[in-house]
């Protein structure tokens, strides 16, 4: 016996056109060359340590990778991140789902955020056609050429549409497949059921994003910046849609899961950030570097515990010292559980109490100062560009 299950097809899907928004990207987007803001000497000093560890960690053509929450997006600091990556400062970004969600809104009508209260109670709060229809049927089409949730959507953006196979050529090739199975055949079924069942017509689907220049996911597949989602069933609003498809989702996110753990096990020497990602970040950090411990003692009998991780949060801190251990019950710092799980993972810890636009202008303006002339991260930069746009993260 099955357990019921909410028929989604019953639901009433406004387009995107009719949703009131509160954030412009237009408005809200933070150029690179934007006054610093000022902050506490402490702070300062903390962003001039995390600029010079990434420097030194690109010199040494270490890893950098930079979590993030989806606030970052909505406080407009997409431009500055993109060029962080673009002078190839960052080799792989991390968010959540609703990170990559308001990003693809962002770049496709340039504006984003509903007002939740009001839309929950008209039954209405993420029920949107467009967005929900577009970054599903991408992670189902990306699944098919091997790709992640994160590349499926970049791909998307940066093309300005999905190419839809027709059912012949899916049946087709899940045949091959069933012959001598392999990872695509639940891609290719999962794939030949949407288009069987909402009717598809196989071709090209134009999909624009006019204000592609503000995202962080296109410019990462753009630049072949390794860029995973790592979402949660049921958080975000793609899953109110009937083409929400769960097998193509957890492919995509496992897939992303991986690539990110694999980014983790290359960490000795490197650089990790987590930037208002309080829950996503530590969870995912911490699977990863056990399974990367688990290779590391294999082949040099040690664990990994060389490198230098950097949580931002505006949740206050006191002034412990993380590199002196946990603190106790009575301090203030003893209640930020994510500081306590990358405390627990090695190396040296810096947590950053501070807004995480003053954050990003003040580390930008520290590279900028303390790198000279350009690192060998800017080979590293012309190397990706060689290799033309990715194919796959697996």
């Amino acid at each position: 016996m099955s357990s019921p299950c909410f028929d989604r097809k019953q639901l009433i899907i406004k387009p995107l056109s009719d949703r009131v928004n509160k954030l412009r990207i237009k408005e809200i987007a933070i150029e690179p060359d934007a006054p610093v803001t000022d902050v506490s000497d402490r702070v300062l000093a903390q962003v001039q340590r995390t600029a010079h560890r990434m420097i030194e960690a690109r010199k040494a053509d270490k890893p950098v990778i930079f979590t993030y929450g989806a606030h970052l997006v909505k406080n407009g600091l997409a431009p500055i991140v993109i060029n962080m990556m673009e002078q190839g400062w960052i080799t792989h970004l991390a968010t959540n789902g609703a990170g990559s969600i308001h990003d693809w809104e962002f770049a496709a009508i340039g504006e984003s955020s509903e007002d939740v209260r009001e839309n929950i109670t008209r039954g209405q709060f993420g029920i949107w056609e467009e967005t929900c229809r577009f970054l599903n049927l991408a992670i189902a089409v990306g699944g098919v050429d091997g790709l992640g949730y994160g590349w499926s959507v970049g791909k998307m953006m940066t093309e300005d549409g999905l190419m839809i196979p027709s059912r012949e050529s899916l049946k087709a090739l899940i045949k091959m497949c069933a012959d001598e199975p392999n990872e695509s055949l639940g891609a290719l079924a999962d794939l030949l059921y949407l288009v069987t069942e909402f009717d598809m017509p196989p071709g090209w689907v134009e999909i624009t994003h006019p204000f592609k220049q503000f995202s962080i996911q296109a410019a990462a597949y753009r630049q072949g910046v390794l860029f995973t989602v790592h979402p949660g069933i049921g958080y975000d609003i793609i899953y109110t849609h009937p083409v929400n498809s769960g097998g193509a989702i957890g492919r995509g996110a496992v897939r992303d899961f991986l690539t990110y753990a694999d980014s983790v096990s290359k960490l000795s020497g490197g650089v990790h950030l987590a930037v208002g990602s309080a829950v996503m970040a530590p969870m995912i950090f911490e699977k990863s570097m056990s399974m990367a411990n688990n290779l590391a003692i294999q082949y040099t009998g040690k664990p990994i515990d060389d490198h230098y991780m950097v949580v931002v949060d505006i949740q206050d801190g006191g002034d412990w010292d993380w590199s002196e251990g946990e603190p106790p019950m009575d301090n203030p710092a003893y209640y930020l559980r994510f500081c306590k799980s990358f405390h627990r993972m090695g190396g040296a810890l810096d947590y950053i109490s501070v807004d995480n636009r003053a954050f990003l202008l003040n580390l930008h303006k520290a590279l900028g100062l303390f790198s000279g002339a350009r690192t060998s991260s800017s080979a590293s930069l012309s190397e990706r560009r060689g290799r033309g746009r990715p194919r796959s993260q697996g």
